[in-house]
């Protein structure tokens, strides 16, 4: 039975996203994360960034520290004064500031490493957001969510990666608002994806390119791809031009873009 695909609400879009292909092109020798969109005719239509917020990483990478620092300096000095009562005890102390230090310290850096949001403005003065990409948690370990919102804060669509599974081939799958799949972003080989693992990208050879696929990705109906181009800078065509109907939101297409080089660290 096929499946069929749950698309947002329809609305009149913006200008900028009611098109088919989209040119990016990464700015580079800046601390944030910034690109240009572009269209077909190389004309700007839209400006993408997303901060690094760099003190406040240095900030939760200087408390982490502090405290692993802080809990294995009690550990051992605590084990200091019990060394001439008991033989195991010291090593009990010592061993517990190390595993609560590292514990403690992953907490503290959780808790203060920052959220890097993805903001899509009209041009990059950033009067007029149009678009949004929420992370919704801190640390992505295991798994990595985010969330799309229109220019008014209503979520258009869900996004999730499973770290695990990434080793073998990416994987990005986005949900409806109401939890039903949408489409799947992957690699466009799983022989590439494994050739990328052992030889890296070869001087571009084997630069890393997606596919975006309908529903859930099981029959890999091609929706549209995401391609990096063979140049000396980071420049990026996605192409919808497989999805005439515009059955994804030209919207989630081109944040799942985004997602795919800065959420990748391509």
């Amino acid at each position: 039975m096929a499946m069929t695909m749950e698309a947002p609400e329809i609305h009149t879009l913006d200008d900028a996203f009611d098109r088919d292909r989209f040119l990016l092109v990464q700015k580079r020798m800046a601390i944030n994360e910034k690109y240009y969109v572009s269209d077909d005719h190389n004309e700007r239509i839209l400006f993408v960034e997303r901060p690094s917020h760099l003190l406040q990483q240095l900030v939760a990478l200087s408390v982490a520290i502090v405290t692993v620092v802080a809990c294995i300096a009690a550990g051992f000095g605590a084990a200091a004064l019990f060394q001439d009562q008991n033989e195991a005890l010291p090593a009990l102390l010592g061993m517990g500031g190390v595993v609560g230090g590292m514990l403690l310290g992953g907490v503290a850096f959780g808790l203060l490493y920052p959220k890097r949001h993805v903001n899509f403005y009209r041009d990059d003065t950033r009067r007029e957001r149009l678009l949004s990409i929420t992370q919704v948690n801190r640390i992505q370990v295991l798994f990595a969510y985010f969330e799309i919102l229109d220019e008014s804060g209503k979520l258009l669509a869900r996004l999730r990666k499973n770290q695990l599974t990434n080793i073998f081939r990416k994987r990005w799958v986005a949900l409806t608002p109401t939890g039903r799949p949408y489409c799947v972003a992957l690699e466009d080989s799983i022989v590439l994806a494994i050739l990328r693992r052992l030889f890296g990208p070869m001087m571009g050879a084997l630069r890393t390119n997606y596919i975006i696929v309908a529903g859930d990705g099981a029959q890999e109906r091609l929706l549209g791809k995401f391609d990096r181009k063979f140049t000396l800078f980071d420049q990026y065509v996605l192409d919808m031009t497989a999805d005439p109907r515009r059955e994804l939101d030209r919207r989630v297409a081109l944040a799942v873009g985004v997602l795919l080089d800065t959420g990748e660290r391509r």
